[in-house]
């Protein structure tokens, strides 16, 4: 069952008298201004609640990461549960008994599948003698990929104030040592800033378009050489007479899911030990929102031997997974850019988020854009020190986002 907690914005941290009863006692404890539940289960919220706080297009969240079917997936294949350290503590706020906001946080008992990486905080805390789990995280699990993460449709500041308010006084109750927000919006991080948490920066490679009608229009606006180099790299990585094939919607079959779970398991194997997701997500993913997905695969004549997963949003591609189970010169970046820059223009799409790091990217057209997150730290000493750290941090992030944009591949006046 949910349980009741209260929040009164925009206070930034909660008196420590309720904090006290809240451990006490999970009746309702109502303000004058908001009333929050926490819910352990994605499926405890009514799908249609859900939704209705996210940003949505005619009722489609406009960010696929968001939807209540993507968390539900995760939950259901067990990927995203108590047990692999994901407990789900979803805040849900409401006002007159109407929800208002929500903030999909979770209780973890370690740092993995974040992508903003806290290690050496816990490391310090642990070292003093303290203890840095269990910790709230408000992401989405295992995606690297930037959503507002206060969800309220009002765009009440208030409302979202209160989000954050909730989720220190939840903090004190689990006995949180901190609370982070991954990938927020900047807007999200000025909140939080103004009422004392923490920012902190870093860099993605985002590809933008700029109204291009065709992949070669794209390259018009790069220089000579990078142009040739490009050309050279999506014609040696299809030489073998190897195909790429878009699949999305009805089109894709559990045969496919079969091969890709394939060659993403030997990504993961080797990139972490163990991928993060397991077969079943992806056959949950087909049945709640496969036309969100857009799957590509790489064939050698009937045989897919590489792939990448994306979602589409409202105006955005976001490509997460790849794997291959042949090494093929290029095909990474045949498959992970180039087709969903192809894919980008042919469907009007703004932007291409890549995922996480790979400064490879910028010399495919992908430009360094600054992401944000958000961090509450209960422990007095570990915050001044991780605020000291953030404060040196920043800077170094900015001045390599500067260096980063020297190294674009586009022609001189052509970057927009």
């Amino acid at each position: 069952m949910p349980a009741p907690l209260s929040a009164s914005p925009p206070c930034p941290s909660a008196p420590q008298s309720r904090s006290k009863r809240w451990s006490r006692s999970r009746r309702a404890i109502v303000s004058t201004d908001y009333t929050a539940t926490i819910h352990p289960t994605t499926a405890s919220i009514p799908a249609a609640v859900w939704n209705s706080l996210v940003p949505s297009t005619d009722g489609v969240p406009d960010n696929p990461f968001l939807d209540h079917a993507f968390f539900r997936a995760l939950e259901e294949s067990g990927c995203a549960t108590g047990k692999t350290g994901w407990q789900p503590q979803h805040i849900l706020l409401a006002q007159d008994d109407k929800p208002v906001g929500l903030l999909p946080l979770f209780l973890k008992s370690h740092s993995m599948g974040e992508y903003v990486f806290d290690h050496g905080w816990a490391n310090a805390l642990e070292r003093a003698g303290g203890h840095y789990y269990p910790k709230l995280q408000g992401s989405v699990p295992f995606t690297p990929a930037t959503a507002p993460k206060l969800l309220v449709p009002s765009g009440s500041l208030e409302a979202q104030a209160a989000l954050l308010q909730t989720a220190q006084q939840l903090a004190t109750r689990t006995d949180a040592s901190s609370i982070h927000l991954t990938f927020v919006p900047e807007a999200e991080a000025e909140l939080a800033g103004s009422i004392d948490w923490l920012r902190r920066v870093d860099t993605q490679f985002h590809w933008h378009n700029h109204d291009f009608k065709s992949f070669d229009d794209f390259l018009e606006t790069l220089a000579s050489r990078k142009r040739k180099v490009i050309r050279r790299e999506r014609r040696d990585a299809l030489a073998d007479g190897l195909t790429v094939r878009w699949l999305t919607g009805k089109e894709i079959e559990e045969q496919h899911w079969d091969a890709f779970f394939e060659f993403y398991e030997d990504t993961g194997a080797r990139k972490w030990g163990r991928p993060y997701l397991n077969r079943r997500f992806f056959s949950l993913l087909g049945e709640y929102m496969a036309d969100r997905v857009v799957l590509m695969l790489a064939h050698d004549g009937p045989t897919p031997i590489a792939g990448a997963i994306n979602f589409r949003g409202v105006d955005t591609l976001y490509g997460r997974n790849w794997g291959a189970t042949r090494d093929v010169p290029f095909l990474h970046f045949e498959v992970c850019y180039y087709q969903a820059i192809d894919y980008a223009i042919a469907h009007g799409l703004k932007t291409v988020e890549a995922g996480a790091q790979g400064e490879h990217k910028l010399a495919r057209g992908y430009e360094p854009v600054l992401t944000h997150s958000i961090h509450w730290i209960a422990h007095p000493g570990l915050r001044r020190a991780v605020a000291d750290y953030l404060e040196d941090e920043r800077p170094a992030i900015e001045q390599q986002q500067e260096t980063l944009e020297t190294y674009t591949p586009f022609r001189k006046g052509e970057r927009q």
